[in-house]
This record gives structure tokens, C-alpha cells and sequence, in this order.
């Protein structure tokens, strides 16, 4: 499967950055799921957790508005507020 660039970046420091299976996200106009080679759009979001998966793992934040940012390169989502859930 091919891999996604994802990087999560909060106002305190970037939580995390990588190369990813999958990541679905609380968009404003409703969830979405970013793969490698998803078509470019941007969106704001809404409180929710952005959840990553890679391979047999994932991990998940919890974020409060923002902006995600889908280019050829890949995801970007820069949250007004951002932390991991153990």
C-alpha cells in the first residue's frame, strides 16, 4: 500500500510526522478519510480526534478547529488545539 505524508501541527509544536496508511479526520462539512493519492481540497475542522493508522497501529488526537490541507505531498492539519489520547 502506499504511504501518506501526515503531519499534525498545534500552536506548542508539531505532535507528529510521517509516512501513514490512512487518516480520518473531523471536517467541518462532516468526517473525512485521507489515502495516498487523494484528489487536493482543504477544510476546516470541527472538535473531534483525527485518528492515524499505519499498518497494525494507530494512534489518535483529540483537536479543536483548524484547518486540514491535502496536497500531492500530502496531509497537513494545523489545529488551534492538539494532544495525543493514551
Amino acid at each position: 500500500m502506499a504511504k501518506l505524508h501526515f503531519s499534525l501541527v498545534s500552536p506548542e509544536r508539531e505532535l507528529f510526522s510521517g509516512e501513514v496508511d490512512q487518516v480520518d479526520a473531523p471536517g467541518s462539512e462532516g468526517d473525512f478519510g485521507v489515502l495516498a493519492g487523494h484528489a487536493p481540497f482543504m477544510t476546516t475542522l470541527k472538535e473531534g480526534r483525527v485518528k492515524v493508522f499505519n499498518e497494525e497501529e494507530s494512534i489518535v488526537f483529540d483537536v479543536r478547529g483548524g484547518f486540514a490541507d491535502v496536497t500531492p505531498a500530502g496531509l497537513t492539519i494545523l489545529a488551534e488545539y492538539a494532544a495525543e489520547v493514551l
